[in-house]
């Protein structure tokens, strides 16, 4: 399933400027870091995500880049993560030897128009996307088979754990909007941990895990026969197509779900805004960046630089537990998929807060 191929041009194209390479910037020459420290910033704690992300990638980017400087991760939590991107964008020096990796939890303030937020991703040159991805599963005892039955739960209220309004959980809350689907969401959860046990005691009804927990924690109970997935939420290609997650090739995405349901494939203000937010929270959930200013050849090495480490037959042996199977953007499709990640339409940014406000009592 293709989203609106001028959107994505027009989002790929349309802010491109400050961070595009020209053809003769395609091999860097003449950069090295050779006895220098290169500072990654993740505006998390220690143990996160984020940071188990940029330590497991941190040795092969220092192997890969032009004299094999040091690669330090420093943690900068506070704010959910916009404590840590402010400081980057005020203090980082456009000389190659600072970058940040966000997360989904970055960009959705930005994207939302968090006054907090003093950083702007259209003037931060892009290095590397990573994605990531999760399933929605429903119990068995509904008796639903798979999404063209999803249908018949229309009328019913249906019992989602979440963890906030404008937190990860702001995907599937869209995506069950836009699905047409009743769904009651209950806010205090700590982790999707939380909303997978809510399940298990038949306090949730609807629930999905990221990919790694889903395996760990649900896939045994679909094979119990205690749980049905209905849909992943897919990833996108480097033309801005959403495909089927290679880790879940057997279950349809998002879209094909809908189309499954409904006959026909979702448009609409209301899609447009989740399209934004999966995008960002999922299809390209972690970027590296470096900051604005930067020479376009250092640039251009660092995304050589990721691009050799992430073939790097020893990452490669090693990715799953930290990257899983997903596709690394990299080089020539880093630019498209993270301006898909990091823009939305201004209609969809005002559709969604008002209905946060509205809905979830959200003040921005």
């Amino acid at each position: 399933m293709k989203i609106d191929r001028r959107k994505f041009l027009a989002v790929a194209g349309g802010t491109v400027a400050a961070t595009a390479l020209p053809a003769s910037f395609a091999s860097a020459q003449g950069v090295s870091f050779a006895g220098r420290n290169i500072e990654w910033v993740i505006p998390f704690a220690e143990g996160g995500g984020s940071d188990a992300w940029a330590r497991f990638l941190a040795p092969y980017l220092s192997r890969h880049l032009p004299g094999q400087p040091n690669v330090i991760i420093r943690n900068v939590p506070g704010g959910g993560s916009i404590t840590g991107t402010n400081e980057f964008v005020a203090r980082a020096r456009p000389d190659g030897l600072t970058i940040i990796g966000t997360s989904g939890s970055t960009q959705f303030p930005y994207l939302l128009g968090d006054p907090r937020v003093r950083y702007d991703y259209s003037v931060l040159p892009p290095v590397l996307v990573s994605p990531t991805g999760g399933v929605v599963y429903l119990p068995a005892r509904f008796g639903i088979e798979d999404a063209s039955q999803l249908g018949q739960l229309a009328d019913q209220e249906l019992v989602y754990a979440s963890q906030g309004a404008t937190s990860l959980d702001l995907v599937p809350m869209l995506a069950f909007l836009v699905m047409g689907l009743n769904v009651r969401h209950v806010f205090g959860m700590t982790g999707r941990g939380d909303g997978r046990l809510a399940f298990e005691r038949g306090e949730a009804t609807i629930d999905y895990q990221t990919s790694a927990a889903y395996l760990s924690n649900v896939q045994p109970l679909v094979d119990a026969g205690e749980a049905v997935p209905m849909f992943s939420w897919g990833v996108l290609d480097a033309q801005g197509n959403v495909q089927r997650d290679p880790t879940f090739p057997d279950i349809p995405h998002f879209v094909e779900a809908y189309e499954m349901m409904h006959g026909e494939a979702p448009s609409g203000v209301e899609f447009d805004a989740y399209m934004a937010f999966f995008g960002s929270g999922f299809a390209a959930q972690k970027p590296v960046m470096l900051p604005e200013g930067t020479a376009p050849e250092i640039v251009a090495t660092y995304r050589e630089a990721f691009a050799a480490a992430v073939a790097d037959p020893e990452l490669q042996a090693n990715k799953e537990a930290a990257l899983g199977a997903y596709e690394q953007a990299v080089g020539d499709d880093v630019e498209g998929l993270y301006r898909v990640a990091t823009t939305i339409d201004e209609e969809a940014r005002e559709w969604v807060r008002q209905y946060l406000t509205e809905t979830h009592g959200v003040t921005f």
